[in-house]
């Protein structure tokens, strides 16, 4: 960690340096925010420990565990989307890295220099003094990707597996027995299977509780993150769309800086989509809540389904900050507010 913050001190006494140049800010200004966001998202994880413990303690309660394959199936599914996601971020962050690693390799001036504009205190002219600030450089920018992949895998699985858990009550709702009036059912067996309905539906509330006392843990543990990601998300793609029209289409810039804007967004993407995924599943919940057989229970059951319905009409909101809900709309307000910006920065530029 030390390296990262040795690398925003060096892009602040660069920045610093050529304050007014709107050119030479902005090539700074999308790494400052970048690594600024990877070491607040990293020192709160690792101060954050106690929090994680609790948490993997809670994903192994007895509640939690699958008790049929079509249930086991279910966390392997949600499991398997998020890691096949996280994976694409990984990808497109390190082909943004290698793509900037090329960058002074490349170049057909002739000229040695640094793979960023930061300050550094010795030049790129001799060696060995190019080959350690490179790599200083380089490695730094891949240690920041690989931390913002163990940080956002983690805080993104744990929303998941609560998606995952409201499915799995879904599915035993579904499971519940019918309680038909007809000879065909005794009076002995209509009474059995009222009462394994009864004991079902209580299950499924306490682990509907446990999942909401889950969710609320992981957002207090991790909403200052992902508030500081959301934040700085903005500020970055409007830096690199600056960048973009600044930088030769034909040139390894360009494209390093049009995958950065695609890893940006998919990181973006990822969290929306999966406060939205939870959102979603909830209100599911409550709609299988009134599909089942309700109308052919007990008075008791009848009961605790109205007042547990009642308490579902709000749904499970996963909030950045606990100010801004992760969902869909708010990635494109992100866009649009992203925009606005870069419509101001490159006006002021031309």
């Amino acid at each position: 960690m030390l390296t990262q913050y040795a690398f925003i001190l060096f892009e602040f006494i660069y920045i610093a340096g050529v304050w007014g140049d709107i050119e030479a800010m902005s090539e700074a200004s999308y790494l400052l925010f970048t690594q600024a966001s990877v070491c607040y998202k990293v020192t709160v994880f690792l101060l954050s420990k106690k929090n994680l413990n609790i948490l993997i303690d809670y994903m192994e309660i007895d509640i939690f565990l699958p008790q049929t394959e079509e249930q086991e199936n279910i966390l392997v599914k949600l499991s398997g989307q998020i890691k096949r996601l996280c994976m694409f971020f990984l990808t497109s962050a390190l082909t943004t890295c290698t793509l900037w690693a090329l960058v002074p390799l490349l170049d057909g001036t002739g000229e040695r220099f640094f793979p960023f504009r930061i300050w550094m205190p010795f030049g790129p002219e001799k060696s060995p003094q190019f080959e350690i600030g490179y790599g200083y450089q380089m490695g730094s920018i891949y240690i920041s990707a690989f931390l913002f992949f163990a940080v956002d895998s983690i805080t993104l699985g744990m929303i998941m597996f609560g998606c995952a858990q409201l499915e799995i009550i879904i599915d035993k709702l579904q499971k519940m027995q019918s309680v038909p009036l007809s000879s065909k059912v005794t009076d002995e067996q209509r009474t059995m299977r009222i009462m394994n309905n009864n004991k079902l539906f209580v299950e499924c509330i306490d682990q509907h509780q446990t999942i909401i006392r889950f969710i609320e843990i992981v957002e207090d543990t991790y909403h200052a993150n992902i508030f500081f990601q959301l934040s700085g998300t903005v500020a970055i793609i409007c830096i690199i769309g600056l960048r973009i029209t600044m930088s030769e289409p034909s040139s390894i810039q360009f494209y390093s800086m049009l995958i950065y804007m695609v890893t940006m967004l998919s990181q973006l993407l990822l969290y929306c989509w999966c406060g939205s995924e939870l959102t979603t599943r909830s209100q599911e919940l409550r709609d299988s809540l009134y599909q089942s057989p309700w109308y052919e229970q007990d008075r008791k059951f009848k009961k605790s389904l109205f007042i547990t319905m009642e308490c579902m009409k709000k749904p499970i909101v996963f909030k950045a900050g606990h100010y801004i809900p992760l969902s869909r709309p708010t990635f494109i307000s992100i866009l649009r507010s992203s925009y606005s910006f870069f419509a101001v920065l490159n006006q002021t530029r031309n």
